[in-house]
């Protein structure tokens, strides 16, 4: 459901601060501001948690702090306090979609029952989310931590990058992130190919494409493969043809096969 729909989505965004940084609220509200209006805005830690690093962005971001006790050593009762609020919220219908704030694969079966509801889940993990975690949300969005840039060195650090005879060493260079390489996975090309199928024209629309790929894999971005888009990423590919239609609207099928094509 999208702000596309008939009705508009209310979201309620769910973060687990035991499992993540601070810096990430930000990111999840721009990620879930495509689904609907959000509704419910809460975040679960222990007091260590809460009163330390979260305190300024849960304020800042209008998040209610859910405050919870370890009432025994190694228990986390955080995640028990999200999981009830997340089925209170959607039996009471204050929320259709959910999104989870988190990396932990403990949260897999709350996903699963949610969806079994008829609720739509989204995570909003890092890198390390593990793939019980990511396929059993409808979409899986990664978050990368920021990289901390160190301070330019100061006037003592400058003073003593000399080499002999005082003479200035040059600054050691600073290496640029290369772009990543523009990669085709083949998956792309049987999505179109089992899809088109059942179209009378052989065509398939390239919104419908990218909910297909979505659905099987829920952190699925062509951003990941080297493209900015899923167009970009289509016309990269020689066994696919990409049409704009009279209504603006992209199609896509196979690539009619040439005489002496193989088989």
């Amino acid at each position: 459901m999208s702000l596309a729909g008939s009705q508009e989505s209310r979201v309620a965004v769910l973060v687990d601060c035991d499992n993540t940084a601070p810096e990430v609220l930000e990111h999840a509200l721009r990620v879930v501001a495509q689904f609907g209006r959000v509704v419910l805005r809460r975040g679960y830690g222990n007091p260590g948690t809460l009163a330390n690093k979260w305190q300024e962005a849960l304020v800042r971001l209008a998040f209610t702090p859910c405050l919870q006790f370890q009432y025994a050593a190694g228990k986390n009762t955080s995640d028990i306090a999200l999981a009830l609020d997340a089925l209170e919220a959607m039996f009471d219908d204050r929320a259709d979609t959910f999104c989870l704030v988190t990396s932990d694969s403990d949260f897999a079966y709350l996903c699963r029952k949610l969806r079994e509801r008829g609720a739509q889940v989204v995570i909003v993990g890092e890198d390390k989310t593990p793939a019980a975690l990511r396929n059993a949300s409808d979409q899986f969005f990664e978050w990368v931590r920021p990289v901390v840039v160190t301070p330019s060195t100061g006037a003592g650090e400058v003073a003593s990058a000399k080499g002999p005879g005082g003479h200035k060493l040059d600054a050691p260079k600073v290496e640029l992130p290369k772009p990543l390489p523009k990669r085709r996975p083949r998956f792309v090309v049987e999505a179109v190919e089992l899809l088109a199928a059942n179209a009378s024209d052989g065509k398939v629309s390239l919104s419908g494409v990218g909910q297909y790929v979505k659905r099987t894999d829920p952190s699925f971005s062509p951003k990941i493969y080297g493209h900015s888009g899923l167009l970009d990423m289509l016309r990269t590919y020689d066994l696919l043809t990409l049409q704009q239609e009279p209504g603006g609207h992209w199609t896509v099928r196979l690539r009619p096969k040439a005489d002496g094509d193989d088989v």
